[in-house]
């Protein structure tokens, strides 16, 4: 497994390579400090897992890079940091496609768990951080009515963190179908990727479940 940490700060990058570390004896922890130095080596490292991306770097504002990565290397999930967050950066930041996002001053579990989710497949939003100003949602019983039993089901498995291959063995069925819903599950909420409909389920009720 290998990973790149993106930021400015030495101390930080230092630290959250110690604690990524209790992820896998054979993690690989790469650093960068600029957006420069990161755009290189994640083209000198084609087998990158994960990029955890610092919003406020000194060479390129976080969203801008994120955009590059999203670009150059669609493949690689992106999990944002930030030292604060304001509902408009969190908007922004899901609409350019990040895989997560995540506090500086969050606990070392919440940052092992929300690397676990992003490195499954899933993505990782603190569901507490809602916006009032956010366009305006159909009726809840409007989207749900849109979804089939079988979508609401892998809607919340993706609510979950789940991967299209953790819900086809969840689901029994195969990794095509759960695809064909996903698809759908879009289409019917109005989203462009998987990021916006994990939010939009969780405005709708659907929360994580207890899931080990």
């Amino acid at each position: 497994m290998k990973i790149l940490v993106v930021d400015d700060h030495a101390l930080v990058r230092e630290g959250l390579s110690q604690v990524l570390t209790d992820l896998d004896e054979a993690l690989t922890v790469l650093q960068a400090g600029t957006c420069t130095l990161a755009f290189e080596i994640a083209s000198q490292h084609p087998d990158l897992d994960l990029v955890l991306l610092d919003y406020h770097l000194p060479d390129m504002n976080g969203l801008d890079a994120l955009q590059v990565f999203a670009r150059r290397h669609p493949e690689i999930p992106v999990l944002m940091l930030s030292g604060s967050a304001s509902e408009k950066v969190l908007r922004q930041v899901m609409q350019r496609g990040a895989a997560g996002f995540l506090l500086k001053s969050g606990m070392t579990d919440e940052l092992l768990q929300a690397v676990r989710i992003v490195l499954n497949g899933g993505v990782y939003f603190p569901y507490a951080i809602e916006s009032s100003r956010s366009p305006p949602l159909p009726p809840e019983e409007a989207l749900l009515a849109k979804l089939s039993p079988r979508q609401l089901q892998v809607l919340q498995c993706m609510v979950n963190g789940y991967s299209n291959k953790k819900i086809s063995d969840t689901l029994h069925v195969s990794e095509e179908t759960v695809k064909s819903h996903v698809t759908a599950i879009f289409r019917n909420l109005g989203v462009e990727n998987r990021t916006q409909a994990v939010m939009t389920g969780a405005r709708m009720g659907f929360q994580p479940e207890n899931v080990g």
